[in-house]
């Protein structure tokens, strides 16, 4: 078995997982076949998030994403795009590359996270 840091895993799923920046999230934000999908902890969903994203807690990720379960969520297996974020980009870049181990075929991972939507002053929900 061969032993992977977390740099390396982190470099593993950017060179498998298309990342998207901030201007090119925000022109999907109102598209119908898209669905942002928030991986942070509750606590810090709470605090705020993008409209109408799903929350689903990247300790659950591979629960939620799996439709033979009965805590799936169907958002996840819609066909729509899946743009996944956290607070900076690194959980979520992991996340993704499991929704595309798990055969989520369109997913991508936010750059930056919620950290850079606030800070370019995008829409944010409680």
């Amino acid at each position: 078995m061969t032993v992977k840091t977390a740099s390396e895993l982190l470099a593993q799923a950017r060179a498998e997982v298309p990342v998207i920046d901030i201007e090119q999230a925000k022109d999907l934000l109102e598209r119908p076949d898209v669905v942002f999908v928030d991986v942070r902890e509750t606590n810090e969903y709470e605090q705020g998030h993008i409209p109408h994203a799903v929350h689903v807690p990247r300790g659950l990720l591979e629960w939620y994403a799996d439709p033979t379960l009965p805590v799936h969520k169907a958002e996840l297996r819609s066909g729509r795009r899946l743009v996944v974020y956290c607070a900076s980009g690194g959980r979520s870049l992991l996340a993704a590359k499991t929704l595309k181990d798990m055969g989520v075929e369109d997913v991508c991972s936010l750059e930056g996270g919620i950290t850079a939507w606030r800070q370019a002053g995008l829409p944010v929900t409680r």
